[in-house]
């Protein structure tokens, strides 16, 4: 059950296609107006530019964080004052939609960095004593942002999700939800938001709830959307161990798939949602299928032993598959997929162990292992980024 609150003056809620860089708000007359100087974060790369490749010192979190409680007060200015900053705790990282830009969140706030080239477009530090981050999720380069607090000392109870509104420096909405929020995605035309056992799926221009879901526990708060121009797919954990639940919302078909026979660990989709990657909890397989009709296209092994994959992803073309793990390697493989060509259908299949006939790796990169690393493709041919919670940009 959630519950909705819009604050009064003014609201800023994008249209169902708005345009990311220009975000419509109402005028006291209750109509629509455009910004008089509408930005991107294209247009704030100029603010605070780091030239190297290193994020600034960040703490490595906590596995276990104490209780959170003590809620911070709104937004302040650091107070002026000789003495350095303390260290902060990385509590969060994710690419926005196209992979250009990243969003960190830490104990007293969050920070916008673009990608290519490297630099920091900006950053919001709330309280030297608390105002923690737990997530931040963009919306491409414009203005919205959705928050959760988190952290030892959370600037936002972690029950809800946030609308921030960067033109205005604070929060114009947010969802109130009875258990904490685990993650949140954001479309043009949707929000959604992860609980536990239970997604949430919005429309954004008006908050209008549009469907429900029940999950397995998924304490992870996993979920993928596609962000293409056609209509929303979107993949969640299923009832099952092993098993993933893709929504095609065109065609309002339910597709269920047994990926594995482990619990699923990670999972990511293209950004036209046609195609689905998945792996276990055991991390040695990663398996691409159909989201259309469930079928498997293709089977790739990481190693023999046992591993905690942290990310998978794409590149914008499906040529290529980039899994992290915390073997403290990135590896990238080939996908050679033809949908009409389904892994039961090819020579040989079941005949040889699966060791044998998986494929391997045609990349690799050697990281510090029990690292946490979130990878991406970069804007340019043949680049990969990764992400370090130990404050490493790659």
């Amino acid at each position: 059950m959630a519950t909705l609150s819009a604050y009064s003056s003014p609201a800023a809620w994008p249209n169902e296609n708005p345009n990311p860089a220009v975000l419509l708000q109402q005028s006291a007359t209750g109509e629509e107006q455009q910004l008089d100087n509408p930005q991107s974060y294209d247009s704030l790369s100029s603010i605070m530019p780091q030239e190297n490749h290193q994020l600034p010192p960040l703490a490595q979190s906590p596995s276990n964080p104490s209780p959170l409680t003590n809620y911070s007060s709104p937004i302040s200015s650091p107070p002026e004052s000789s003495s350095p900053l303390p260290s902060v705790a990385l509590l969060h990282l994710s690419f926005n939609q196209d992979s250009g830009c990243f969003a960190v969140g830490t104990d007293h706030g969050f920070r916008i960095y673009n990608c290519d080239p490297f630099r920091e477009i900006f950053r919001r530090d709330f309280d030297r004593r608390g105002g923690g981050i737990g997530a931040v999720e963009m919306l491409f380069r414009c203005n919205i942002l959705a928050l959760v607090g988190g952290g030892a000392d959370p600037q936002y109870p972690p029950n809800k999700v946030m609308i921030w509104d960067d033109h205005q420096s604070r929060c114009i909405g947010e969802l109130s939800f009875r258990s904490e929020v685990r993650s949140v995605k954001l479309r043009r035309d949707r929000i959604i938001v992860v609980l536990e056992q239970k997604i949430f799926v919005y429309n954004f221009s008006d908050l209008k709830l549009l469907h429900q879901i029940e999950t397995i526990a998924n304490p992870k708060g996993l979920c993928a959307v596609s962000h293409g121009a056609g209509s929303l797919v979107l993949v969640c954990p299923g009832l099952q161990k092993g098993q993933v639940r893709v929504e095609h919302y065109a065609s309002k078909r339910t597709k269920f798939i047994m990926a594995h026979d482990s619990r699923i660990a990670c999972f990511a989709i293209t950004q036209d949602g046609q195609l689905l990657a998945t792996s276990s909890t055991k991390g040695t397989l990663v398996r691409i299928f159909s989201t259309s009709d469930g079928s498997l296209l293709q089977e790739v092994r990481r190693g023999a032993d046992r591993a905690e994959i942290y990310s998978l992803a794409f590149s914008s073309t499906a040529q290529w598959l980039a899994v992290s793990s915390d073997k403290g390697t990135v590896h990238v493989f080939s996908l050679k997929l033809n949908p009409e060509a389904k892994m039961n259908d090819l020579p040989h299949a079941g005949v040889l162990p699966k060791y044998f006939s998986s494929e391997w790796s045609v990349a690799q990169f050697r990281l510090l292992e029990g690292s946490q690393y979130v990878v991406a493709f970069g804007h340019q041919k043949n680049t990969v980024v990764i992400l370090g919670f130990d404050g490493r940009y790659l």
